[in-house]
């Protein structure tokens, strides 16, 4: 086998449909299928333009198994088919179980890296003591964007929506699509008698963290509930991962739910422009998530790099309802059978290549100051 640990290779597509059956955690099996001429974009959403030409720093090989947000899974999709085309002597293996399981997973040693979209809380950082000998965990922001409200109302394109007014028909005490406080935010739009049906996340879901902390920091005498993984509203209906709610919500006259905004663009589901008191109400955009997401500190300690975002922003053309989506990974202590391709692929995803494919497929990117940070720490991992 040719060694290609520090060779400089181009990313190009391959004319031949390719399907790679990896191993998955727990028993499962996930397939990373990369598509031919026809599927020259890679972003599943009918695109034309062709994959980005990126380098990569390949390992001479490896399986890398990792798990975790559905938020990601999009972008984590893509880059893997992008990755692999440079890298082909390693495969990379991620399992869209939620952010939850993600933690879960890596916390018991099955994946080399987990994703979630918040940030472990110290007690997981010292739990992964035990799985990284000699450090812990650390959290490394790879990717944003905007969790996006999306509706299925009949003959409305455009709805606005404002967090006092969210958090109520998320908590069940708004119930109908022509309730006044709807209505008011509306004043042109002819709004239907139906009932609304609010989707939430069934599993432990980074996605739901941060809408919890949007609700609880832009409404919170409408938001009692803390900004956890888990559902604690009441009432509504459930479905597991992004995807799913994003099927429901869909499939259901008259529902309402959250899910990152590539999901909304994949089933072409009109998204909530949000009054957040700025001069104009917020659409979900790669731009308008950026724009919060530039405003974030990092408050994290040593390698970790912990962002905190500022839910409650007015600010003109930035979308409150953001996420970031961190790779967990150990400082030290890293398995040394996967670490040179786990290294290998997340400076990919970091690098300026990887970064700038991710607004054709509905994520924002890092800014450049954040990013510049995270590979600088890819490099130490041990």
């Amino acid at each position: 086998m040719q060694h290609r640990g520090k060779n400089r290779s181009l990313l190009v597509p391959i004319g031949a449909a390719l399907a790679i059956a990896v191993a998955g955690v727990g028993g499962g099996l996930l397939v990373v299928s990369l598509g031919g001429d026809d599927d020259r974009s890679g972003d599943g959403f009918g695109s034309t333009t062709p994959p980005a030409v990126a380098q990569a720093d390949c390992a001479e090989e490896g399986k890398v198994p990792g798990s975790g947000s559905t938020a990601q899974q999009n972008a984590v999709e893509r880059w893997i088919k992008e990755y692999e085309r440079s890298c082909p002597p390693v495969r990379i293996a991620y399992n869209p179980l939620g952010s939850g399981a993600g933690v879960a997973e890596f916390m018991l040693g099955e994946t080399a890296f987990g994703g979630t979209d918040g940030a472990l809380k110290p007690e997981e950082v010292a739990l992964s003591r035990k799985v990284c000998p000699g450090g812990h965990a650390i959290d490394l922001p790879m990717l944003g964007g905007p969790v996006a409200i999306g509706h299925n109302l009949p003959d409305v394109d455009d709805l606005v929506l404002d967090a006092p007014t969210l958090a109520r028909i998320f908590d069940t005490r708004i119930t109908q699509w022509n309730d006044p406080a709807i209505q008011k935010l509306n004043p042109d739009v002819s709004l239907p008698d139906l009932p609304i049906k609010a989707v939430h996340r069934s599993d432990g879901s980074g996605t739901t963290q941060n809408l919890n902390a949007y609700l609880a920091g832009a409404a919170p005498a409408q938001w009692p509930y803390p900004a956890e993984k888990a559902w604690q509203a009441r009432g509504g209906e459930s479905a597991d991962g992004s995807s799913r709610v994003a099927a429901q919500v869909k499939a259901t006259t008259g529902a309402i739910g959250y899910f990152e905004l590539s999901f909304a663009a994949k089933l072409e589901i009109n998204t909530v422009r949000v009054d957040t008191g700025a001069a104009k109400p917020v659409a979900p955009t790669a731009t308008t998530a950026s724009r919060g997401i530039a405003a974030a500190d990092i408050i994290g300690k040593g390698n970790d790099l912990t962002l905190k975002l500022d839910y409650d922003t007015s600010a003109e053309g930035a979308y409150p309802i953001v996420l970031v989506t961190y790779e967990i990974v150990c400082d030290k202590g890293n398995n040394k059978e996967t670490l040179p391709a786990l290294k290998s692929f997340l400076t990919y995803t970091a690098s300026e290549e990887g970064q700038e494919i991710l607004p054709d497929i509905h994520y924002a990117p890092l800014p450049e100051e954040v990013a510049v940070q995270v590979r600088a720490v890819i490099k130490t991992l041990s």
